[in-house]
């Protein structure tokens, strides 16, 4: 059953217009009786246009109104979850709560991307990542940590690509792709103006561009070709930077184990030389 809708739309509430703001937070606020409504009926109790409406559906990246109302349906119908919802983490909480604060924040997180993460654009990530002559990865920041993690594991399978963390490192691997290279950004915001300049640099020599931010619009996201999100809708700013990161990184092993299976038994043969390479660097016992 499809799911989401509300998670998706308290996830694009900051980039959505006046208007789709205010039907957003109608629905919100009247989940069960909009999955009953139809167009005309809602954008007269929230006091918009149809067009609206239709342009909300398309900004959460659904492909209409109905699939709107059958996730918001889906979601009324899931009875429990593990966990409701983000955690405050205090200064002075005890060791247990922040056990629990920290663990809950990172669960919900995870749980909330798989219902704007596309299954669509993961296939096709894979798909591109793995025919891919050269892989650019990008990040700044918190990001760039995120970056490393993904170069790692491509490098431990074979994969070429180099790491930008800054705009002179990603600039000058800008600008050396060519069509059928890849460049994979990576912003939370969305916002990091040298990633955006970078890509744009990429895009322009006809490298395919892949990000992976934040749900909802944003200037890196909208440069891509292929557009991966994730949700963390915790209010503080403390739980936000660990919860969003720990999003990213289960997106990054996701893409990671499609693109060795893609290539399962060269990955197997390259996970294995470089285990035994790295393996005389370690004490056995």
């Amino acid at each position: 059953m499809l799911k989401g809708g509300l998670v998706s739309i308290e996830a694009a509430m900051a980039s959505l217009t006046p208007s789709e703001r205010k039907v957003a937070q109608y629905i919100l606020e009247h989940p069960q009786e909009v999955v009953s409504l139809s167009v005309q009926k809602l954008a007269e109790f929230a006091g918009v246009s149809e067009a609206t409406i239709i342009r909300l559906s398309r900004s959460l990246h659904f492909k209409g109104f109905q699939e709107l109302k059958m996730r918001v349906a889906g979601d009324l119908s899931q009875t429990s979850l593990p966990t409701e919802a983000y955690q405050e983490i205090n200064a002075n909480s005890s060791v247990g709560e922040l056990i629990k604060s920290v663990t809950t924040n990172n669960i919900v997180s995870i749980q909330d991307t798989l219902t704007v993460l596309s299954p669509e654009s993961v296939e096709k990530a894979i798909q591109t990542l793995s025919a891919a002559r050269k892989i650019g990865v990008f990040g700044v920041g918190a990001s760039g940590v995120i970056a490393e993690d993904f170069k790692q594991k491509l490098s431990r399978i074979n994969r070429w690509c180099e790491i930008g963390t800054g705009f002179d490192a990603q600039a000058t691997i800008a600008a050396n792709l060519l069509p059928g290279d890849v460049v994979f950004g990576i912003s939370y915001t969305g916002q990091t103006e040298d990633m955006i300049r970078s890509l744009a640099v990429a895009k322009k020599n006809g490298a395919v561009v892949i990000t992976l931010t934040r749900f909802g619009a944003n200037p890196v996201a909208e440069l891509a070709d292929i557009q991966l999100f994730i949700s963390t809708l915790e209010k503080s700013i403390r739980s936000g930077a660990m919860a969003s990161r720990i999003a990213q990184l289960n997106v990054i092993d996701i893409l990671y184990v499609g693109i060795a299976g893609c290539h399962y038994e060269e990955s197997v043969k390259s996970l294995d030389m470089t285990r035994q390479a790295v393996s005389v660097g370690k004490r056995i016992g």
